[in-house]
């Protein structure tokens, strides 16, 4: 038998016994596109100032600094662990092979927009535009691999496209005057229309190849990390409400994007992430969660050490787990696991109309 033929053959028995290897992995793979919150190591290989390839970001990570913005985990890593998924390879690693290809990619950069100019100042990125570009490229890798036909339209089917988009188009855009005049020319109602509108065609074009799965994250209360705190905009011990009126706006488009597209669409499946809903729940009721500090980052420098994002052998905090905000823009692991937790298990208020675990069955 053929390599390509005992490939098809593989996946024609994962896809019948339900995406199960050894009862573990829960799908075929997981394609992730995004910004920094999910980026796990594209932007380690671009000419971009947005990077975190050094310590002390993956303290807490088993493979230490990999361009995760992070101290540990971000949610896609601890949503691979809940549904038996390797950690995936970023689009341009160099040890992208066709055998890791097989469970997934993440596509997602670091200052990425659903806009493209969104974040540009930073440097070079991966907007959405250029993410969903380069999923298509590794379409004939993987049909190669899989085989046509049948095989390859289930194995998209059946896998899970998630998206996190949208922080940078408000805080590397929107909420930018000195750099952009996107704020002078839209409210920020018409803002989120035109971000919905951008973000509507991409997603189309993903469901044009074959995905029929969709996890759409909203965007969190920007008002509340450390960099907006640190603005002076509202009082030391609030957040930024004004901010998170204007993100509002968007989550409510994304989430009527999703009920429009579950309708249009039979087929397939959109789920709306309310992170938004999600944060605030922590960020309101931190004890309950065992967190001590909700109001400033646990590596960066100033004001809410939220001026200055962590800085390479900065040292970060010790309580790494009490810590709700790891640097300027980005929660903790801790936060990351409780999060994932909820997309993966969560009620219609936090993944909307099912949850990731569900997702995974249909």
């Amino acid at each position: 038998m053929s390599y390509h033929c005992l490939l098809a053959t593989t996946f024609g028995l994962l896809l019948l016994s339900n995406g199960a290897v050894g009862s573990q992995q829960q799908i075929p793979a997981m394609f992730v596109f995004g910004d920094s919150l999910v980026d796990d190591g594209n932007n380690n290989f671009l000419s971009s100032i947005a990077k975190s390839n050094y310590y002390p970001y993956g303290i807490d990570f088993s493979q230490g600094p990999t361009g995760r913005f992070c101290n540990g985990k971000t949610v896609i890593d601890a949503l691979c662990d809940l549904l038996g998924l390797p950690y995936l390879p970023p689009y341009i690693s160099p040890v992208l092979n066709e055998t890791r290809l097989l469970s997934g990619v993440n596509y997602a950069s670091a200052a990425g927009g659903i806009l493209d100019e969104s974040g540009q100042f930073l440097g070079e990125r991966f907007s959405l535009s250029q993410q969903v570009l380069n999923f298509q490229n590794n379409l004939n890798q993987l049909r190669s691999m899989i085989g046509g036909g049948r095989n390859f339209s289930q194995y998209l089917a059946r896998s899970i496209a998630v998206m996190v988009f949208g922080s940078n188009d408000y805080l590397n855009n929107y909420l930018l005057p000195s750099l952009y005049i996107s704020s002078y020319n839209y409210t920020p109602e018409q803002y989120a229309n035109l971000l919905i509108n951008h973000y509507t065609r991409q997603i189309l074009a993903l469901y044009t190849v074959g995905l029929r799965k969709f996890l759409l994250a909203g965007v969190g209360p920007l008002g509340c990390i450390p960099n907006q705190r640190a603005s002076g905009l509202a009082p030391a011990d609030r957040c930024v409400d004004q901010v998170n009126q204007i993100v509002g706006f968007f989550n409510k488009g994304l989430r009527s994007l999703v009920q429009q597209m579950n309708s249009n669409h039979p087929g397939a499946i959109f789920v709306y992430g309310n992170t938004y809903g999600a944060m605030g729940d922590i960020l309101n009721n931190p004890a309950t969660y065992g967190f001590t500090t909700v109001d400033r980052g646990c590596c960066g420098l100033g004001r809410n050490q939220g001026q200055v994002t962590c800085l390479p052998f900065a040292v970060p905090c010790i309580e790494r787990n009490q810590y709700v905000f790891w640097d300027a823009f980005h929660p903790t692991q801790a936060v990351n696991l409780i999060l994932a937790q909820r997309a993966y298990t969560g009620s219609p208020s936090d993944v909307y109309p099912v949850n990731v675990q569900q997702l995974a069955q249909l």
